[in-house]
Protein backbone atom coordinates (compact mmCIF):
# COMPACT_ATOMS: atom_id res chain seq x y z
CA UNK A 1 0.00 0.00 0.00
CA UNK A 2 2.85 2.39 0.79
CA UNK A 3 4.37 1.72 -2.60
CA UNK A 4 1.02 2.30 -4.31
CA UNK A 5 0.46 5.60 -2.50
CA UNK A 6 3.98 6.82 -3.20
CA UNK A 7 3.69 5.85 -6.84
CA UNK A 8 0.33 7.59 -7.20
CA UNK A 9 1.68 10.81 -5.71
CA UNK A 10 4.71 10.59 -7.95
CA UNK A 11 2.60 9.98 -11.05
CA UNK A 12 0.24 12.78 -10.12
CA UNK A 13 2.89 15.34 -10.96
CA UNK A 14 4.14 13.68 -14.15
CA UNK A 15 1.70 15.44 -16.50
CA UNK A 16 2.73 18.74 -14.87
CA UNK A 17 6.42 18.14 -15.61
CA UNK A 18 6.02 19.86 -18.95
CA UNK A 19 3.90 22.74 -17.75
CA UNK A 20 5.16 26.27 -18.24
CA UNK A 21 6.41 28.17 -15.24
CA UNK A 22 4.26 31.20 -14.46
CA UNK A 23 5.65 34.55 -15.31
CA UNK A 24 7.92 33.24 -18.04
CA UNK A 25 8.09 35.40 -21.11
CA UNK A 26 9.44 34.84 -24.55
CA UNK A 27 13.12 35.76 -24.37
CA UNK A 28 13.42 35.94 -28.14
CA UNK A 29 13.94 39.52 -29.40
CA UNK A 30 11.26 40.91 -31.67
CA UNK A 31 11.64 39.82 -35.26
CA UNK A 32 10.46 42.50 -37.61
CA UNK A 33 10.76 40.12 -40.55
CA UNK A 34 8.05 37.82 -39.24
CA UNK A 35 4.81 38.07 -41.21
CA UNK A 36 2.36 40.30 -39.32
CA UNK A 37 -0.36 37.66 -39.60
CA UNK A 38 1.74 35.02 -37.85
CA UNK A 39 0.29 34.06 -34.52
CA UNK A 40 2.70 32.88 -31.84
CA UNK A 41 -0.04 31.00 -30.00
CA UNK A 42 0.18 27.27 -30.66
CA UNK A 43 -2.12 24.39 -29.75
CA UNK A 44 -1.11 22.99 -26.37
CA UNK A 45 -3.03 20.96 -23.81
CA UNK A 46 -0.92 22.59 -21.12
CA UNK A 47 -1.24 26.17 -22.34
CA UNK A 48 2.51 26.52 -22.84
CA UNK A 49 3.75 30.02 -23.67
CA UNK A 50 5.69 30.12 -26.96
CA UNK A 51 9.45 30.55 -26.76
CA UNK A 52 12.42 30.57 -29.11
CA UNK A 53 11.62 28.67 -32.29
CA UNK A 54 13.72 25.68 -33.29
CA UNK A 55 13.73 27.09 -36.84
CA UNK A 56 13.93 30.86 -36.82
CA UNK A 57 12.89 33.00 -39.73
CA UNK A 58 16.50 33.41 -40.84
CA UNK A 59 16.76 29.63 -41.08
CA UNK A 60 13.67 29.57 -43.25
CA UNK A 61 14.57 32.31 -45.70
CA UNK A 62 18.32 32.85 -45.60
CA UNK A 63 19.42 29.24 -46.01
CA UNK A 64 21.68 28.91 -42.95
CA UNK A 65 22.55 25.32 -43.79
CA UNK A 66 22.00 21.85 -42.40
CA UNK A 67 23.61 22.07 -38.98
CA UNK A 68 23.17 25.70 -37.91
CA UNK A 69 19.81 25.13 -36.14
CA UNK A 70 21.43 22.41 -33.99
CA UNK A 71 23.67 25.02 -32.37
CA UNK A 72 20.68 26.07 -30.27
CA UNK A 73 19.75 22.50 -29.32
CA UNK A 74 21.95 22.03 -26.18
CA UNK A 75 20.57 25.21 -24.65
CA UNK A 76 17.02 24.15 -25.51
CA UNK A 77 17.44 20.77 -23.83
CA UNK A 78 18.99 22.26 -20.69
CA UNK A 79 16.16 24.77 -20.46
CA UNK A 80 13.59 22.03 -20.99
CA UNK A 81 15.04 19.92 -18.19
CA UNK A 82 15.01 22.82 -15.77
CA UNK A 83 11.34 23.46 -16.50
CA UNK A 84 10.44 19.79 -16.45
CA UNK A 85 11.85 19.16 -12.98
CA UNK A 86 10.72 22.42 -11.37
CA UNK A 87 7.28 22.89 -12.91
CA UNK A 88 5.40 20.65 -10.42
CA UNK A 89 5.99 23.36 -7.83
CA UNK A 90 4.21 25.88 -10.05
CA UNK A 91 1.29 23.80 -11.29
CA UNK A 92 -2.10 25.38 -11.84
CA UNK A 93 -5.53 24.31 -10.66
CA UNK A 94 -6.54 23.74 -14.26
CA UNK A 95 -4.08 20.84 -14.42
CA UNK A 96 -5.89 18.84 -11.76
CA UNK A 97 -7.82 17.09 -14.53
CA UNK A 98 -4.57 15.69 -15.91
CA UNK A 99 -3.53 14.46 -12.47
CA UNK A 100 -6.90 12.76 -12.07
CA UNK A 101 -6.96 11.17 -15.51
CA UNK A 102 -3.38 10.03 -16.05
CA UNK A 103 -2.18 9.76 -12.46
CA UNK A 104 -5.34 7.91 -11.45
CA UNK A 105 -5.27 5.62 -14.48
CA UNK A 106 -1.61 4.73 -13.90
CA UNK A 107 -2.15 4.10 -10.20
CA UNK A 108 -5.16 1.88 -10.98
CA UNK A 109 -3.14 -0.12 -13.48
CA UNK A 110 -0.25 -0.53 -11.06
CA UNK A 111 -2.71 -1.84 -8.46
CA UNK A 112 -3.85 -4.53 -10.92
CA UNK A 113 -0.49 -5.23 -12.62
CA UNK A 114 0.23 -8.31 -10.53
CA UNK A 115 -3.15 -9.88 -11.31
CA UNK A 116 -2.93 -9.10 -15.04
CA UNK A 117 0.62 -10.40 -15.29
CA UNK A 118 -0.24 -13.70 -13.63
CA UNK A 119 -3.54 -14.31 -15.45
CA UNK A 120 -3.26 -12.87 -18.95
CA UNK A 121 -2.58 -15.49 -21.65
CA UNK A 122 0.97 -15.20 -22.90
CA UNK A 123 1.85 -17.95 -25.40
CA UNK A 124 5.38 -18.23 -26.71
CA UNK A 125 4.45 -17.16 -30.24
CA UNK A 126 2.94 -13.92 -28.87
CA UNK A 127 6.12 -13.14 -26.98
CA UNK A 128 8.12 -13.72 -30.16
CA UNK A 129 5.93 -11.35 -32.15
CA UNK A 130 6.12 -8.79 -29.36
CA UNK A 131 9.90 -8.98 -29.17
CA UNK A 132 10.23 -8.57 -32.93
CA UNK A 133 7.84 -5.61 -33.09
CA UNK A 134 9.56 -3.96 -30.12
CA UNK A 135 12.51 -3.06 -32.33
CA UNK A 136 10.33 -0.34 -33.86
CA UNK A 137 10.51 1.52 -30.55
CA UNK A 138 14.27 1.34 -30.06
CA UNK A 139 16.38 4.52 -30.34
CA UNK A 140 18.08 3.14 -33.44
CA UNK A 141 14.64 3.05 -35.10
CA UNK A 142 13.32 6.39 -33.83
CA UNK A 143 16.42 8.53 -34.37
CA UNK A 144 16.70 7.70 -38.10
CA UNK A 145 13.08 8.84 -38.49
CA UNK A 146 13.90 12.23 -36.98
CA UNK A 147 17.13 12.51 -38.97
CA UNK A 148 15.37 11.49 -42.18
CA UNK A 149 12.74 14.19 -41.83
CA UNK A 150 15.27 16.87 -41.02
CA UNK A 151 17.85 16.12 -43.69
CA UNK A 152 15.30 15.38 -46.40
CA UNK A 153 13.51 18.62 -45.53
CA UNK A 154 16.82 20.50 -45.62
CA UNK A 155 17.73 19.06 -49.01
CA UNK A 156 14.34 19.78 -50.60
CA UNK A 157 13.46 23.03 -48.85
CA UNK A 158 10.53 21.48 -46.99
CA UNK A 159 10.55 23.51 -43.77
CA UNK A 160 7.77 21.50 -42.16
CA UNK A 161 9.87 18.37 -42.50
CA UNK A 162 12.89 20.20 -41.09
CA UNK A 163 11.02 21.43 -38.03
CA UNK A 164 9.42 18.04 -37.43
CA UNK A 165 12.87 16.45 -37.38
CA UNK A 166 14.31 19.10 -35.04
CA UNK A 167 11.44 19.00 -32.57
CA UNK A 168 11.43 15.20 -32.60
CA UNK A 169 15.13 15.17 -31.75
CA UNK A 170 14.69 17.64 -28.90
CA UNK A 171 11.72 15.71 -27.52
CA UNK A 172 13.52 12.36 -27.66
CA UNK A 173 16.49 13.90 -25.82
CA UNK A 174 14.18 15.30 -23.15
CA UNK A 175 12.25 12.09 -22.53
CA UNK A 176 15.43 10.01 -22.46
CA UNK A 177 16.76 12.06 -19.55
CA UNK A 178 13.42 11.86 -17.73
CA UNK A 179 13.07 8.13 -18.42
CA UNK A 180 16.52 7.23 -17.08
CA UNK A 181 16.02 9.39 -13.98
CA UNK A 182 12.65 7.85 -13.10
CA UNK A 183 13.86 4.33 -13.83
CA UNK A 184 16.81 4.76 -11.49
CA UNK A 185 14.54 6.11 -8.74
CA UNK A 186 11.66 3.63 -8.94
CA UNK A 187 13.83 0.61 -9.83
CA UNK A 188 10.86 -1.63 -10.56
CA UNK A 189 11.13 -5.32 -11.37
CA UNK A 190 10.09 -6.43 -14.83
CA UNK A 191 7.36 -9.08 -15.18
CA UNK A 192 9.98 -11.81 -15.59
CA UNK A 193 12.20 -10.77 -12.67
CA UNK A 194 12.16 -11.65 -9.00
CA UNK A 195 8.75 -12.74 -7.78
CA UNK A 196 7.20 -11.44 -11.06
CA UNK A 197 5.00 -9.15 -8.93
CA UNK A 198 6.58 -5.91 -10.13
CA UNK A 199 7.97 -4.68 -6.81
CA UNK A 200 9.38 -1.17 -6.68
CA UNK A 201 12.75 -0.15 -5.19
CA UNK A 202 14.08 -3.68 -5.62
CA UNK A 203 17.69 -4.28 -6.61
CA UNK A 204 18.15 -4.82 -10.34
CA UNK A 205 21.15 -5.80 -12.44
CA UNK A 206 20.87 -2.28 -13.88
CA UNK A 207 18.70 0.47 -12.41
CA UNK A 208 18.79 2.25 -15.79
CA UNK A 209 16.98 -0.71 -17.33
CA UNK A 210 14.24 -1.19 -14.76
CA UNK A 211 10.61 -1.55 -15.76
CA UNK A 212 9.00 1.78 -14.84
CA UNK A 213 8.29 3.69 -17.02
CA UNK A 214 8.47 1.97 -20.39
CA UNK A 215 11.21 3.51 -22.51
CA UNK A 216 9.60 2.26 -25.72
CA UNK A 217 6.28 3.88 -24.76
CA UNK A 218 7.80 7.19 -23.75
CA UNK A 219 9.86 7.45 -26.94
CA UNK A 220 7.20 6.45 -29.45
CA UNK A 221 4.44 8.56 -27.92
CA UNK A 222 6.80 11.54 -27.71
CA UNK A 223 7.41 11.17 -31.45
CA UNK A 224 3.71 10.60 -32.16
CA UNK A 225 2.84 13.76 -30.22
CA UNK A 226 5.20 15.88 -32.33
CA UNK A 227 3.89 14.45 -35.61
CA UNK A 228 0.26 14.84 -34.54
CA UNK A 229 0.86 18.48 -33.59
CA UNK A 230 2.87 19.35 -36.69
CA UNK A 231 0.29 17.79 -39.02
CA UNK A 232 -2.80 18.52 -36.95
CA UNK A 233 -4.78 19.19 -40.11
CA UNK A 234 -4.03 15.76 -41.59
CA UNK A 235 -6.04 13.01 -39.95
CA UNK A 236 -4.15 10.19 -41.66
CA UNK A 237 -0.85 11.38 -40.19
CA UNK A 238 -2.27 11.40 -36.67
CA UNK A 239 -3.80 7.96 -37.13
CA UNK A 240 -0.52 6.58 -38.45
CA UNK A 241 1.56 8.19 -35.69
CA UNK A 242 -0.62 6.93 -32.85
CA UNK A 243 -1.04 3.51 -34.47
CA UNK A 244 2.75 3.21 -34.60
CA UNK A 245 3.11 4.19 -30.94
CA UNK A 246 0.19 2.04 -29.84
CA UNK A 247 1.58 -0.93 -31.75
CA UNK A 248 4.93 -0.62 -29.98
CA UNK A 249 3.21 -0.36 -26.59
CA UNK A 250 1.17 -3.45 -27.37
CA UNK A 251 4.33 -5.25 -28.45
CA UNK A 252 6.02 -4.53 -25.11
CA UNK A 253 3.05 -6.01 -23.26
CA UNK A 254 2.92 -9.01 -25.60
CA UNK A 255 6.63 -9.62 -25.09
CA UNK A 256 6.03 -9.59 -21.32
CA UNK A 257 8.66 -6.89 -20.85
CA UNK A 258 6.42 -4.41 -19.04
CA UNK A 259 3.34 -4.14 -16.86
CA UNK A 260 0.35 -2.08 -18.06
CA UNK A 261 1.19 0.63 -15.51
CA UNK A 262 4.66 1.01 -17.02
CA UNK A 263 3.42 1.69 -20.55
CA UNK A 264 0.62 3.98 -19.35
CA UNK A 265 3.07 6.19 -17.48
CA UNK A 266 5.55 6.20 -20.36
CA UNK A 267 2.88 7.06 -22.91
CA UNK A 268 1.60 9.99 -20.84
CA UNK A 269 5.05 11.43 -20.17
CA UNK A 270 6.03 11.10 -23.82
CA UNK A 271 2.87 12.75 -25.14
CA UNK A 272 2.95 15.71 -22.75
CA UNK A 273 6.63 16.31 -23.42
CA UNK A 274 5.91 16.42 -27.15
CA UNK A 275 3.04 18.82 -26.47
CA UNK A 276 5.39 21.09 -24.53
CA UNK A 277 8.22 21.07 -27.07
CA UNK A 278 5.90 21.76 -30.01
CA UNK A 279 4.18 24.66 -28.26
CA UNK A 280 7.54 26.08 -27.17
CA UNK A 281 9.55 25.69 -30.39
CA UNK A 282 7.08 25.74 -33.28
CA UNK A 283 7.57 28.55 -35.79
CA UNK A 284 4.08 29.77 -36.74
CA UNK A 285 5.46 31.20 -39.99
CA UNK A 286 5.21 27.64 -41.29
CA UNK A 287 1.44 27.80 -40.86
CA UNK A 288 1.02 30.73 -43.21
CA UNK A 289 -0.40 29.80 -46.59
CA UNK A 290 2.21 30.73 -49.16
CA UNK A 291 1.79 31.27 -52.86
CA UNK A 292 3.28 28.83 -55.35
CA UNK A 293 5.76 31.53 -56.43
CA UNK A 294 6.85 32.08 -52.83
CA UNK A 295 7.43 28.38 -52.32
CA UNK A 296 9.52 28.16 -55.48
CA UNK A 297 11.63 31.15 -54.46
CA UNK A 298 12.20 29.70 -50.99
CA UNK A 299 13.30 26.42 -52.52
CA UNK A 300 15.71 28.17 -54.89
CA UNK A 301 17.22 30.26 -52.10
CA UNK A 302 17.67 27.29 -49.80
CA UNK A 303 19.06 25.14 -52.61
CA UNK A 304 21.64 27.76 -53.52
CA UNK A 305 22.80 27.97 -49.89
CA UNK A 306 23.49 24.24 -49.77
Amino acid sequence: MKVLIATFLFLAILPAFCQEQPGETNSQPPDNTQPPTANRATPSALGVAPGTEALKDKDLYEGTGYFHPFRRMPKFILTDQKRIWTSPFHSKKSDIKYWAIFGGATAALIATDKYVSHNAPNPHWLQTVGNDASYLGEPYALLPITAGFYFYGSATGNERFRETGLLSFETLADVTVVELAIKSITNRERPTEGTTDGHFFTSQPSRWNSSFPSGHAIGTFALASIFAHEYHDKLWVKILAYAYAGGVVGARLAANKHFPGDVMAGSAIGWFTGDYVYAKRHNPALDQKRTITGKILDHVQLGAAF
